[in-house]
């Protein structure tokens, strides 16, 4: 595979590069064994394939070479639709392999002789491979371009980018995607291909490989709608896990971006990491992105300022009276940690109700000092 493959020039470019490709994952296709599909271990083998080389080679600067100028935004934008138009071609491809496979060898009575079905499973688990790791390096690329931070040799990390690529949501709308593309007709032909024993085998998949090879167990094994089906739900599910990715990457970057503009403008980062764990905790509950601003308020306090808190890193029950007590034995202008406690308060949403409150207080606070 080409070390960007959600690049390309002009349709027929797009169709060398998906063909090339498409013959490259059919050697990995071919050297899997029924225990490596029914133990998931296809996953774990494609997840090092589609990555090692890749992330050595894509960082940011990469990408500023390659588009110099535009705006992270737009970057995204145009390598999440490459990639929806590769993942639509790849589906044609495979679909019509895996049709022909089967015609090629129906016999007199109409049933496919049993050789024909590695062939065909052969084709289905290239499908698959191709989907999974465009999906995986486009979720990647989406990333770099965010300036979020993934080491992939931490598990952590890795786990991460396998749930932002293939989100338990995006894989609870694969069936309703694809009984959204295709002709009302069909869609009770699809629903039953769901309830058939052919899926059964899926089960003992971990979540991530089941649920892909469910999709691709329908999408191109229906006799008369493979191809268009193929075409159609790769590129929309492609769409899907693009926008997802782009959502989750930009909301970190945002939560990031708000931590170092915070770190930057502070008077008292000790104060300020107080501050912000008191807003937090006004509701008694922690958001995604309340933790991932604490985080990094935390390790910005500490390499800008040299801050590192030994006792708010060891609370348990957290006290808002040793705030209080904190900013009491303070003097001067302590506007900054007012702009802290706004925007904290508001970088998971609307402001509530336990916010407001906190705020206010602390506003009245600062005045006295």
């Amino acid at each position: 595979m080409t070390e960007v493959p959600c690049e390309a020039v002009g349709d027929d470019t797009d169709r060398e590069v998906v063909a090339h490709e498409w013959s490259e994952l059919r050697e990995f296709g071919t050297g899997l064994s029924l225990d490596d599909i029914r133990s998931g271990d296809w996953f774990t083998k494609l997840c090092f394939k589609a990555l090692s080389s890749y992330t050595n080679t894509v960082d940011w600067q990469y990408f500023q070479e390659r588009y110099e100028g535009l705006p992270a935004d737009a970057i995204v934008d145009k390598r999440i639709k490459t990639a929806a138009r590769y993942a639509a071609l790849e589906g044609g491809l495979s679909a019509s392999a895996y049709t022909l496979t089967i015609a090629a060898t129906i016999g007199p009575r109409g049933g496919a002789s049993a050789a024909t079905v590695p062939a065909a499973g052969v084709t289905t688990m290239v499908d698959l491979a191709f989907i999974t790791r465009l999906q995986l390096r486009l979720a990647y690329d989406i990333a770099v371009l965010y300036r979020t931070p993934l080491d992939l040799s931490d598990p952590d990390d890795m786990w991460k980018l396998i749930r932002v690529a293939f989100t338990i949501k995006s894989g609870a709308v694969v069936r309703e995607s694809v009984l959204k593309v295709v002709p009302g007709m069909t869609r009770r032909v699809i629903k039953r291909f769901y309830s058939r024993t052919a899926l059964t085998a899926a089960k003992g998949l971990p979540f991530v490989g089941k649920s892909l090879l469910q999709r691709n167990v329908i999408k191109i094994g229906i006799p008369g709608v493979g191809v268009p089906l193929a075409v159609a739900a790769n590129h929309y599910t492609t769409l899907l896990a693009g926008r997802h990715a782009q959502a989750v990457f930009r909301n970190e970057a945002r939560v990031i971006e708000l931590a170092e503009n915070l770190s930057r403008r502070s008077q008292h980062p000790q104060l300020m990491l107080w501050v912000a764990w008191l807003v937090i905790r006004a509701n008694h509950k922690t958001s995604d992105e309340e933790t991932l601003l604490m985080r990094h308020l935390t390790r910005l306090a500490r390499e800008q300022h040299q801050v590192v808190d030994e006792q708010l890193a060891g609370l348990v029950d957290f006290d808002p009276a040793e705030v209080w007590r904190r900013i009491d034995a303070e003097r001067g202008d302590l506007s900054d940690l007012l702009d802290v406690a706004d925007r904290v308060a508001t970088v998971d949403g609307a402001i509530n109700a336990r916010e407001k409150a906190v705020i206010s207080e602390l506003r009245e606070r600062c005045r006295r000092v």
